[in-house]
């Protein structure tokens, strides 16, 4: 077996990948070959280190180094500065992995310190296209232990005693399903994995499938025991072809060490697992409809009950949970039920995976222990809104969620109290908002996600969801009338209560929340035409300030409709509002400052 020296990983998540992490990778085994040292130093591409503001990311070990935003240009210098003379290239480092003049490992990150990385926890740290690297980080000893050592009701009862819930959105207690699924008789029984995750800006389980696959392999063979099922399906979006790829070496090689397929450790038990790709229907992120999709059959959910685990994938018994809940399973195994539940709060134990996304400095997935307070995550975690903005809200739960605000930062997240603030843990988005965001805006941009997503199958979200988000459009365009807030929020709560599936129950609730904290907004839009914020351009008006102008002429050369008058040097420009289209064209093009956007 060779040894190295010096092991350099660099990150082969998407967004690395975009930003030219392939290139990266083969100018570093270029130049180690130049320099006569590929014999002494691996080059490994890992999954994402979920830091992505900061990517391309490499970490060079046995010291650490952790270089960020590498360009193709960078790696010669690393070689031959770090390499070959021993010489860290601090100009290169990450800014909060050098303290002191020591570099620290990656958990000492300022990023990753309040963090606790259980469903990411070989992410960045393990070659996902390998899997002795996994074997070697305690892989497939869980699998082992529950074929050996345990029955399967013993299995399911340690889920259970773990506290773990769905991970998905809806937070069911995932020890219930697997009981359920386990005492039903059947001759056939299925796992299923649902990783058609289409919330926007999430990306919690495609990093997971790219950076981990076997962790998810290795959980569903376990369910696959615990309720007697010999076969599963992992159902993914064909948009996540890194996603696919891994997952299909991954089975590949458990196949071929025995570790998935026919008796498995020789103890008689068969499971085989197989991948079904998705074509991108949000709605196909419903239980019910990812069935039917697996069968063949148009994305479309069922009235429930029955519920899956007693007729589920071909009117079969079907557990089926998301990546985040399955990658969860061999640590609550291999550590124990009381370990996982002694993270979190009473009733949501274990950890969390968000996608920090919008206006926050460090954008990336976290891994936070649940009862973690907003504050925390947004400012500890997170770095704090860019530009000097104030915080204004923070959107969970995707279009499926709600808007929470700057009083309820202070708040631990978990299940029951994102619904108490009227959003939801969802599938892990959260997008942050500063000061010149428009909440009715914010509203009406998820609203028209989930309308466009609709499958149509029932009234109240094939017709409901358009009629509100023409009310939302009637607002920002300041064409509504006294009266138009109490009737969208009357349609929203009966949309709410009569949709079939939760994805149409839950798409008033950006709506819900945003009228419960910034009705004022609202009340700004329909009643005094304006936009707080400045961003619906229907509301918008532009103004020159007298005082400030200096009759330059310059925000009417760039005027794209001629509606700005005055004359050079003499007299004050102004503008015609009747004829102003609110390009905004004459604001950047002022350098005084004078025009003033309303």
């Amino acid at each position: 077996m060779d040894l190295y020296r010096a092991h350099v990983l660099v990150c082969g998540g998407k967004e690395c990948t975009d930003a030219n992490s392939e290139a990266i990778i083969n100018i570093f085994n270029k130049e180690l070959k130049k320099q006569g040292l590929e014999k002494e130093v691996q080059v490994i591409k890992t999954g994402c280190f979920n830091l992505c503001h900061a990517g391309p990311i490499c970490i060079v070990y046995p010291e650490g180094a952790f270089y960020s935003q590498v360009k193709t240009t960078d790696v010669p210098v690393i070689v031959q500065e770090h390499l070959v003379k021993g010489k860290i290239v601090k100009d290169l480092l990450y800014k909060g992995s050098f303290e002191k003049g020591i570099v620290s490992s990656l958990n000492n990150v300022d990023f990753y310190k309040k963090q606790t990385r259980i469903a990411l926890r070989n992410c960045g740290v393990i070659d996902p296209e390998n899997i002795k690297e996994y074997i070697a980080m305690g892989g497939y000893q869980a699998l082992g232990k529950v074929l050996t050592e345990m029955e399967p009701m013993e299995v399911v009862k340690a889920v259970q005693e773990s506290g773990l819930r769905g991970r998905g959105g809806g937070g069911f207690p995932t020890g219930k399903k697997w009981e359920f699924a386990h005492k039903i008789k059947d001759d056939q029984k299925y796992v299923v994995c649902n990783a058609d995750e289409g919330d926007p800006g999430a990306f919690m389980d495609r990093s997971i499938l790219e950076g981990d696959p076997h962790a998810v392999v290795e959980a569903m063979t376990i369910a696959g025991y615990a309720i007697g099922a010999s076969e599963g399906y992992v159902y993914v979006r064909a948009e996540y072809p890194i996603a696919v790829k891994r997952l299909k070496i991954a089975i590949k090689q458990a196949k071929e060490l025995g570790l998935l397929g026919e008796n498995i450790f020789n103890t008689g038990f068969n499971f085989d697992l197989k991948i079904r790709l998705g074509a991108g229907a949000f709605v196909c992120g419903e239980e019910t409809a990812l069935l039917n999709s697996i069968e063949g059959k148009r994305g479309m959910p069922r009235p429930r009950p029955p519920f899956p685990a007693i007729k589920g994938l071909w009117m079969k018994p079907t557990l089926l949970s998301n990546v985040e809940t399955y990658a969860n399973i061999p640590q609550i195994i291999l550590k124990g039920a009381d370990w996982f539940s002694s993270i979190g709060t009473v009733k949501s134990k274990g950890t969390k995976v968000f996608a920090l996304t919008g206006k926050i400095n460090n954008t990336g997935l976290v891994e936070i222990p649940m009862g973690t307070t907003l504050r925390e995550v947004i400012y500890d975690i997170g770095g704090g809104i860019p530009n000097g903005k104030k915080f204004k809200a923070v959107q969970t739960g995707g279009p499926s969620g709600g808007c929470i605000t700057k009083d309820h930062l202070d708040t631990p997240i978990d299940y029951d109290n994102l619904i108490e603030l009227s959003s939801m843990m969802g599938s892990g988005g959260m997008v942050v908002m500063d000061e010149d965001n428009c909440m009715v805006d914010v509203a009406k941009f998820f609203l028209e996600f989930t309308m466009d997503e609709s499958c149509g199958k029932c009234p109240p979200c094939r017709i409901g969801t358009k009629r509100m988000y023409e009310l939302l459009e009637k607002m920002t365009n300041g064409e509504a009338q006294p009266g138009d807030i109490e009737k969208l929020e009357e349609l929203a709560y009966n949309i709410k209560a009569s949709a079939l599936c939760g994805l149409g129950q839950s798409a008033p609730n950006p709506i819900l929340s945003t009228l419960r904290f910034f009705r004022d907004e609202y009340e700004a839009h329909v009643n005094d035409k304006r936009c707080p914020a400045g961003v619906c351009q229907g509301l918008l008006t532009f103004t020159i300030d007298a005082e400030l102008c200096k009759k330059c002429g310059i925000c009417a050369n760039k005027c794209p409709v001629e509606c700005i008058s005055g004359e050079k040097g003499k007299v004050v420009y102004s503008i015609d509002k009747n004829k102003c289209i609110k390009c905004g064209a004459c604001l950047e093009a002022c350098p005084f400052k004078a025009i003033k956007k309303g």
